[in-house]
């Protein structure tokens, strides 16, 4: 049986982004599949002649990398890549390696460039359509030490800056570019266009990949591979298992049963609104099970983060596989794996990565229980989930949720958890995100909570003496969450923020704002 991602490249046209290591290789693919164009990332050392005969690519974007062209054990792209006739852009390392293995030169040790950067475009190209003609400069992101030294015969120079007097480089006639500026971060503010120009004038991509087709695509695969068998699905109230819920509860109806743990590490009022919305809204078959003083009796007095993750993690699937067993028959697992999870699962040499802390989703159950997995949204990022989750009809409010972790509220509770500190949280942090969206600034953040400290301070209220919690607010911006900064709240709404804690939530007598960017920090405090 073909996959959904057989499906996908059968049905659309598709580019390839081959990945040589770069932190913000996923932003590539990000940008051209907002501009409507399928695409996929694999790893230089996965792709051969034989790969792209059966991928069969309209256009190749070979990624950046923390190599040096200069070391001789650097990667490299198949020879294939610069004679399978397509268009083939090199961004960073990628365009010093696409330069040596076509007969130019890099050379290490140069000034480099790290940041915004001003480039001049001074030759004609179709990359630059519509960005600005000859002489216009234009903000980019660099981040190199190395640079092209001499170009491969063909080759001329369409881009200089200060740093790099090869910032951009074009072969025209074989429709081969390389830019040593990073297109695909929003720090580049044109860069977006400039991936467009690349797929769709210089390539001559449609541009077909839309969630419209990919629901139905989706569909009918999710039919295929589950026929009549019955589906079990763990709904977290997250987006993602949320749309993984709705996409199959319009593919198999009856056939989806949803088991929805209540750790008791739940929002204020979240866990009424995922029964209501699933089981009353939609009418699906859902199995609730309120476990909080289970998961609180295993917790308590347990203060090491990774214990807890560990603790909640084996508790969620103990409690899932126990409520699976009593639907009976079911063949089928569902889950919210998305196409960054894809990607990670395979480093692209083969190294290890280091573990900074155990994922914030539950994980484990496919190798607990004998059943097929159904993963749906394995081909998305989240900003597509979210697309898909508005065209299955789920509300904007919803779907525009800030991310929220599996742990839940245990890993905003630094410290021993107890029922009282949780509560207190709860509070705060719906009191909180009441003054974020009051001042219209929810869609601004991409994340925003609380988190309360294991640290008591003295205070005065009522002309009393008090000695109670400290805490902490959290807002960051990011795209991906792979990097953060601080949000930049006015005064004003810390003050009022602060005030309305202090004076409606028990247990809290000082309110602190974080201002750690990511990194150094990670967004969550565990």
């Amino acid at each position: 049986m073909s996959t959904l991602q057989d499906d996908l490249r059968e049905h659309h046209e598709r580019a390839l982004i081959i990945d040589f290591g770069s932190q913000v290789t996923q932003l590539i693919a990000r940008r051209l599949r907002e501009s409507g164009v399928y695409c996929e990332v694999h790893p230089y050392n996965k792709v051969d002649a034989a790969f792209l005969d059966t991928y069969d690519p309209r256009a190749i974007v070979l990624s950046g990398g923390p190599s040096s062209v200069a070391s001789a054990k650097s990667p490299r792209a198949d020879a294939h890549v610069f004679d399978f006739g397509v268009p083939v852009l090199g961004i960073c390392y990628g365009q010093q390696t696409m330069c040596v293995q076509l007969g130019g030169e890099v050379e290490a040790g140069h000034d480099g460039e790290f940041g915004r950067a001003d480039i001049e475009i001074v030759g004609d190209s179709p990359l630059f359509a519509g960005i600005g003609g000859t002489h216009a400069t234009q903000r980019v992101w660099m981040s190199h030490g190395d640079r092209v030294t001499k170009q491969p015969d063909g080759f001329e120079i369409i881009a200089k800056s200060e740093g790099a007097p090869l910032a951009a480089t074009a072969d025209e006639a074989r429709r081969f570019y390389g830019v040593q500026f990073h297109p695909e971060v929003v720090h580049t503010p044109m860069g977006a266009d400039m991936l467009r120009n690349f797929t769709h004038k210089i390539a001559g991509m449609k541009g077909d990949w839309t969630m419209k087709a990919f629901r139905e695509e989706a569909i009918a695969k999710v039919r295929q591979q589950v026929g009549d068998g019955k589906v079990i699905c763990g709904l977290s109230g997250g987006v993602d298992s949320s749309v993984v819920a709705v996409l199959l509860h319009e593919a198999i109806g009856d056939q989806l049963t949803c088991v929805y743990v209540d750790t008791g590490m739940m929002r204020k009022g979240e866990s009424d609104q995922v029964i209501s919305l699933f089981s009353k809204h939609y009418n699906m078959n859902l199995i609730h099970v309120d476990a909080g003083d289970e998961f609180l009796g295993l917790l308590e007095g347990v203060d090491d983060p990774e214990r807890k993750r560990k603790i909640i993690g084996g508790t969620f699937i103990d409690i899932f596989e126990r409520e699976a067993k009593k639907v009976g028959g079911a063949k089928f697992l569902a889950q919210g794996t998305l196409y960054p999870d894809v990607i990670e699962s395979v480093s692209f040499d083969g190294g290890p990565s280091v573990t900074i802390k155990s994922h914030h989703n539950v994980g484990g159950l496919p190798e607990r229980m004998d059943m097929e997995l159904v993963e749906p949204l394995r081909e998305l990022f989240k900003d597509e989930v979210r697309a898909l989750g508005q065209e299955l009809g789920l509300h904007k409010d919803f779907v525009e949720r800030h991310p929220f972790p599996g742990p839940g509220l245990a890993i905003r509770c630094p410290g021993v958890i107890t029922g009282e500190k949780l509560d207190a949280l709860r509070d705060a942090d719906e009191i909180y995100l009441e003054e974020i969206r009051k001042a219209g600034l929810y869609n601004e953040i991409w994340q925003a909570f609380a988190v309360i400290l294991p640290v008591k301070t003295v205070g005065v209220m009522g002309d009393g003496r008090t000695y109670d919690h400290v805490l902490a607010l959290r807002a960051v911006t990011s795209t991906d969450g792979m990097t953060a900064d601080y949000y930049p709240f006015k005064h004003d709404f810390l003050g009022r923020t602060a005030t309305r804690i202090i004076n409606e939530v028990r247990g809290v007598n000082r309110v602190v704002y974080d201002v750690t960017s990511k990194p150094p920090g990670t967004i969550e405090w565990e």
